[in-house]
């Protein structure tokens, strides 16, 4: 019976029966936290992996800027320009030329045509309130040209009346351009809107494409998101050939202003560490103009565009190209560059919102959706979403991740070390003869009633200062690494040579051994109550780490001693775990024995240096 009670008993003490629950708890408490900083976590462990990313991929339209386009410029054949004033989506706003006078009469035929062009090639829903404000939905940019046709007195209802539609190609990504066909005074004419490069071939002979092309650039440069519109006749209902022989209606320029927060967020990313890439669909000019107004990158030498991609090699290291935009990726493109990333060691989490983005959430090691404008599919493939499509939300949602880590850490650490302690003074007594020194019931009692109430208190702790100034942890490093193993070991084996020491002295004193082990099992709760306080930062003192930040911490130390109190004095309860009241003198010096745990972890910091930030 004492072999097999020794084994139990070992065992007992060498599993940490609490740490599946406290680990859950911690990633609970984190996912809660996130939630009230706009992240909603699908899937616990992405929690952790959040924290621990080494690269963000991010969207550009909805993320980094507002989501809110508007037809700023207009560039008419012959290259006459022309300013839109108003904001937002309102339909309220001028358009007038460059000198603040009004078009000419040939101007403003010229813009009507391109306004109904924008307004017909269109799946936009726009329905402006006497109160001001506009109910839309659909596409960014159709809205924005139903803002601009609302602006010249068009309604895309009065036009389809006059001009009913017969067929639509919708935009894709490998065609960049849509198309609309309607009966038009008894003809079928096509009105068209895309990529300048895309829709500029498809135009007469008439067109000075050089210098559309300049245009287009210059305005990229300024940070505009550029279209290019025309109509004519001419046009294959199956879309295999695209509008011919079209006529170039104009440019319209829009701007998504960045968002006020992405710059000071794109830092804060930066000083943690955390790369930030920028994957859009748009002109490398224009991507470049966002990029450097909201910290991305700087330079055209960190922009690479998806044609030079298709170039690249398969299993090229776009880690070593030391890009920051990509400007013009097709959807395709977005998993592989996802897939390269990870093959060149980094952690990469991905924000995307259409159905083509999903490959790319499914493929990164963390997934992030729009909640605002994102799809079904891509909620339903990513990890998180934002619900403000909001990218401080997403950093927000980093810190919130270091934090969980750590706590989980600090949760290892107070199981573990305690665990070491129990561990060291089971097999002490062993190997010196000495009689069992806590039952197995005794220690299911340490490790899943006392432990149990302060392990989950641990899983509250705020972030200690400094969490988003470190570097992210390395992809491969283990939880058990040489700092913990250390701590482990110092404070686990502190606490099982103190308690073998008090076990033995006490059974040398002439002590029954109930008295004995009664005493110590005092102690190791003692021991277990000092150790939270140790356990609640792995490098700052115990006395730097506010009570404030986590007073669930006191609760719950006074609540496990309070506990063991009542255990002592219930007949029941008190039988079962073969314990007694001890008079408060004992108690005192048990109590006081437990604080020289605290002075030799304090020692261990001290002389253990901090880690680089």
């Amino acid at each position: 019976d004492r072999i097999f009670f020794m084994a139990v008993a070992l065992a007992v003490a060498a599993v940490p029966e609490g740490l599946p629950v406290a680990i859950t708890v911690a990633l609970s408490i984190a996912s809660a936290r996130m939630a009230a900083r706009n992240v909603v976590v699908r899937l616990l462990p992405a929690i952790e992996g959040l924290g621990s990313c080494t690269l963000i991929a991010s969207d550009k339209t909805g993320t980094l800027t507002r989501n809110e386009l508007m037809v700023r410029r207009i560039v008419l054949p012959g290259g006459s320009p022309l300013t839109v004033s108003g904001e937002g989506y309102r339909p309220t706003g001028t358009v007038r030329r460059e000198d603040g006078a009004d078009p000419t009469p040939e101007q403003s035929a010229a813009l009507r045509r391109l306004a109904a062009c924008g307004l017909l090639c269109n799946d936009a829903g726009y329905r402006p309130g006497d109160d001001g404000r506009v109910e839309h939905f659909g596409d960014t940019v159709d809205v924005a040209l139903q803002a601009l046709g609302a602006k010249l007195g068009l309604r895309r209802d009065d036009l389809l009346a006059e001009r009913p539609e017969r067929t639509v190609v919708p935009f894709e990504s490998t065609r960049r351009f849509a198309a609309a066909v309607h009966e038009t005074t008894g003809r079928p004419v096509a009105y068209v809107k895309g990529a300048a490069e895309t829709v500029l071939p498809m135009c007469g002979g008439h067109v000075d494409r050089g210098a559309v092309l300049a245009a287009v650039e210059a305005l990229a440069r300024d940070g505009y998101r550029v279209l290019a519109l025309a109509d004519g006749d001419g046009f294959d209902p199956e879309g295999r050939d695209g509008p011919r022989q079209l006529d170039f209606l104009g440019l319209v320029a829009l701007m998504d202003p960045v968002r006020a927060e992405a710059p000071a967020a794109v830092a804060r990313c930066q000083a943690a560490g955390i790369t930030v890439c920028m994957v859009t669909g748009d002109h490398p000019a224009t991507a470049l103009a966002i990029g450097r107004e909201a910290g991305v990158a700087q330079s055209p030498a960190q922009v690479i565009t998806g044609s030079e991609l298709a170039g690249l090699p398969a299993d090229a290291d776009l880690a070593a190209l030391n890009k920051r935009i990509f400007a013009r990726v097709e959807p395709a493109q977005k998993t592989w560059i996802v897939q390269r990333l990870q093959a060149a060691g980094q952690i990469v989490a991905v924000t995307g919102d259409g159905v083509n983005d999903a490959p790319a959430l499914h493929a990164a090691d963390i997934g992030v959706a729009m909640g605002g404008v994102g799809t079904d599919a891509a909620r339903g493939a990513a990890d998180l979403i934002l619900t403000d499509d909001d990218f401080a939300s997403l950093v927000a949602g980093v810190e919130e991740g270091r934090v969980a880590y750590a706590n989980v850490r600090k949760v290892v650490v107070l199981l573990i070390s305690t665990g070491v302690g129990e561990l060291v003074l089971v097999t002490l007594a062993i190997l010196a003869g000495l009689p069992l020194p806590l039952f197995p019931l005794q220690l299911l009692w340490l490790n899943l009633v006392s432990n149990g109430i302060q392990d989950v208190a641990l899983a509250f702790e705020k972030a200690e200062p400094g969490v988003l100034a470190r570097p992210p942890r390395p992809p491969r490093e283990a939880i058990f690494d040489r700092r913990m193993i250390e701590q482990v070991t110092v404070a686990g084996g502190f606490m099982g040579l103190a308690a073998f020491a008090m076990f033995a002295g006490a059974l040398q004193a002439g002590l029954s051994e109930f008295d004995a082990r009664n005493l110590l099992l005092l102690m190791m709760i003692s021991f277990e109550n000092v150790q939270v306080f140790n356990s609640r930062s792995e490098t700052l003192s115990a006395f730097r780490v506010p009570l404030r930040n986590n007073r669930f911490v006191v609760l719950a130390v006074v609540a496990a001693q309070a506990v063991h109190v009542a255990a002592m004095h219930l007949p029941g309860l008190s039988a079962t775990l073969d314990v007694a009241p001890v008079d408060v003198w004992r108690w005192l010096a048990v109590a006081g024995s437990a604080l020289s745990l605290l002075a030799v972890v304090e020692l261990y910091k001290w002389l253990r240096p901090r880690p680089a930030a």
